[in-house]
């Protein structure tokens, strides 16, 4: 499908509610596996839309126990073509478990050699941070900007929002998983401790947390070497659906630093959060008039939001400076007076 601003205009990211249960889980059905966030489980689904309708309706000071669940809508169908989420504080339900990669060299005289390897070390580090998640789009929908829309989304809701998301925020991508939906950094290393294929566990951390991680998990360093050829070559590697989304998180400040998923070595990436681009670049204006389609054609879109919480609603389209504030197309429904906060596309 062409890029076009007319198509992405017409859609919009909001907080999602109990009726996308349905559309959820379709979406759900589609990913293949590996994705926490969005198990193929209705009742898991379930509770993290009310999990979700709860953090909006809560009076938060600082960020706990919230999780922000963000559905992408064709406003005029109301067609549900994608979702992502937020986590205000990693750690709080069960503890968030990474592996971190350091490097170690061995040198013996008597042999005149150096060894060297990397080495996995079970960590907490991200304990506290926020985290953003979750992000799939429909596989028809991959082009004309929607999946950046539903990514800087969450942006524009930290900004928005700031007091409800700690210092540093995360992301976690998918790793590396062959067809049959087995992921060669797991068969090789915790698939041994837990006996059970990749897909069992992943749905079971997705439904029930990953508190049998701590009980079973092992505890000590783990050397690269020791690991198969197959696990050694996805450690630290996006699935290679994800490497459009682990470039937009690069594009937004995100970097990795040697952290990886324990279930299948994906990259974790992580950026404060102040510095994370639209973050940094989102101002707020107040809507002074709207535009006419002669007005807005060849407007480049900007990424904007407007409503707060449960009415948040983002979407890129026209916006033009006018006065002390800015007009935009009236299909959007905000009208003059009202605030919204925007950044560049």
């Amino acid at each position: 499908m062409a890029s076009s601003a007319p198509f992405l205009s017409s859609w919009h990211v909001r907080p999602a509610r109990a009726a996308d249960l349905e559309a959820l889980l379709a979406l759900a059905r589609l990913t293949g596996g590996g994705f926490t966030n969005l198990p193929q489980d209705r009742a898991a689904l379930a509770e993290r839309i009310a999990w979700s309708e709860r953090s909006l309706a809560a009076d938060v000071a600082d960020p706990g126990d919230e999780l922000y669940l963000l559905v992408l809508e064709e406003r005029s169908t109301g067609r549900i073509g994608g979702t992502a989420c937020l986590y205000a504080r990693v750690g709080m339900r069960w503890p968030f478990y990474s592996y971190k990669i350091t490097s170690i060299a061995l040198r013996s005289r008597e042999l005149d050699r150096t060894f060297r390897t990397r080495v996995l070390h079970l960590v907490n580090d991200f304990d506290g941070c926020s985290e953003v998640g979750g992000l799939f789009l429909h596989p028809d929908l991959r082009s004309g900007g929607l999946g950046r829309l539903l990514a800087r989304s969450r942006y524009l809701f930290i900004a928005g929002h700031r007091a409800r998301f700690a210092d540093r925020v995360l992301a976690e991508l998918r790793g590396v998983i062959d067809a049959h939906g087995n992921a060669p950094f797991w068969d090789a290393l915790a698939g041994r401790f837990f006996g059970m294929p990749f897909r069992e566990a992943d749905h079971f951390n997705s439904v029930h947390g990953n508190q049998f991680i701590a009980d079973l998990m092992p505890k000590y360093p783990v050397y690269e070497v020791l690991l198969s050829d197959e696990a050694r070559a996805a450690l630290g590697q996006p699935h290679p659906a994800g490497r459009a989304a682990l470039t937009m998180l690069e594009a937004e400040g995100f970097r990795f630093n040697g952290y990886v998923d324990i279930f299948d070595g994906g990259p974790t990436v992580d950026a404060e959060t102040d510095s994370l681009k639209t973050v940094r670049e989102a101002t707020w204006s107040a809507v002074t008039g709207h535009l006419t389609a002669q007005a807005a054609e060849g407007v480049p879109p900007s990424l904007a939001a407007g409503g707060r919480l449960g009415a948040f609603r983002a979407f890129a389209a026209p916006l033009v400076m006018a006065g002390d504030g800015l007009a935009l197309p009236a299909a959007l429904g905000l009208a003059p007076g009202e605030e919204v906060l925007h950044a560049g596309f």
